[in-house]
């Protein structure tokens, strides 16, 4: 697992080693950064306590807690002669609850396997993302440079190129969320407003 953190001087530091990184970089990450902590503070107390507690049961930690207990549960009922455990717990029947365990244990494997999956495509997603604004920034600014190059050359005759002056300004992250946010607000109280029949 690789360790990296931002720093301050538009740099990022991955294992230690120093990796320079442009300013829109930056930007764009913390835009990012910026809507996910807001969509989180956004929802309601009980919806972050119950997604936690959610997020608790895809972990490996969790399946390896339930191995345990099932495995003290299994031992202490055949090395007791009593017919009940601390805490009321009946002894561990193997025929009557062998199929109900793998079963447990086999639905936690899977949620734990769902949960890495789905961490790994976020960050593919984060990725492409970051591509994608990188990209268009970048084409942004050849535009901008074609442009001044076909002004300075007395060949071509000086136009003024509106499409080309409004594709030269780079997209601002922070702009696009904001009306992407207004929108998804409009259309929520658009559909709240007129029920579907």
């Amino acid at each position: 697992m690789s360790d990296s953190s931002v720093s301050s001087d538009s740099s990022v530091y991955i294992n230690g080693e120093k990796y320079p990184l442009p300013e829109q970089v930056i930007k764009n990450v913390e835009t990012i950064i910026g809507m996910q902590a807001q969509q989180s503070q956004a929802a309601p107390t009980h919806v972050r306590f119950l997604q936690k507690i959610a997020s608790m049961f895809g972990t490996a930690s969790f399946l390896y807690a339930e191995l345990l207990f099932f495995g003290i549960w299994i031992g202490w009922s055949y090395w007791t002669r009593d017919p009940t455990l601390p805490f009321g717990l009946p002894k561990y029947e193997l025929k009557n609850q062998m199929l109900d365990t793998a079963a447990l244990l086999i639905a936690t494997g899977v949620l734990v396997h769902q949960t890495r999956q789905e961490k790994l495509a976020e960050q593919r997603s984060h990725l492409i993302l970051q591509i994608n604004l990188l990209t268009e920034q970048k084409t942004a600014k050849l535009i901008g440079l074609v442009e001044e190059l076909r002004a300075g050359l007395p060949e071509f005759e000086n136009r003024t190129d509106w499409e080309a002056e409004l594709m030269q300004q780079a997209t601002d992250p922070q702009a696009v969320l904001n009306i992407l946010q207004e929108k998804d607000r409009k259309s929520t109280r658009l559909n709240s407003s007129h029920p579907s029949r």
